[in-house]
This record gives structure tokens, sequence and C-alpha cells, in this order.
């Protein structure tokens, strides 16, 4: 356990940034998982609803460091790749 006051405040710090940081990521995931769900179910319209809104998470998630940014445009690619697959 901290015992200073600068580590007590940091380890507050750290807790509500973590909590923050696993919004953020289940958010990703949860959008990550519905838009494959909604083009392999063939719903291509729903899915094509819901990606911006998944870009957009996907891009906060980077820039805040919660995910990479390669993997972030890896996700975006292969969904995307995805939608075009099964919209043919």
């Amino acid at each position: 356990m901290p015992i200073t006051k600068s580590a007590k405040k940091a380890l507050r710090q750290n807790i509500r940034g973590k909590i923050r940081n696993l919004k953020r990521k289940n958010a990703v995931k949860e959008l990550v998982k519905q838009t494959r769900k909604l083009a392999l179910a063939g719903q291509k319209e729903e899915a094509v609803r819901i990606l911006p809104r998944l870009y957009q998470a996907l891009d906060k998630a980077a820039k805040r460091g919660i995910i990479k940014k390669n993997a972030a445009a890896r996700k975006k690619s292969r969904l995307t790749k995805l939608l075009l697959k099964n919209s043919v």
C-alpha cells in the first residue's frame, strides 16, 4: 500500500484511469462483436450503420493509448473487408 501522500493520490488516479480505459475498451469490443454478428447474419445495412460509431470508438481508443494505433487500423480493415465480402 502507498505510504506517502503523493503515492496515495497516484493510486487513486490509476484506479480512475483503469475504470475509464476498461469502459472504452469494452465499448469497442461490444461494437466489434455487434458488427461482426450482423455482417455474418447478412444484415449488411444495419452493420454499415454501426460502422461509423465503431470507427470513432477505435480511433479514440487508439488516440488515448488504450489500444495501439495499428491494432485499431487492423480491426477497421478486417471488419470493412468482412462487410464487403458478405455484401457480394
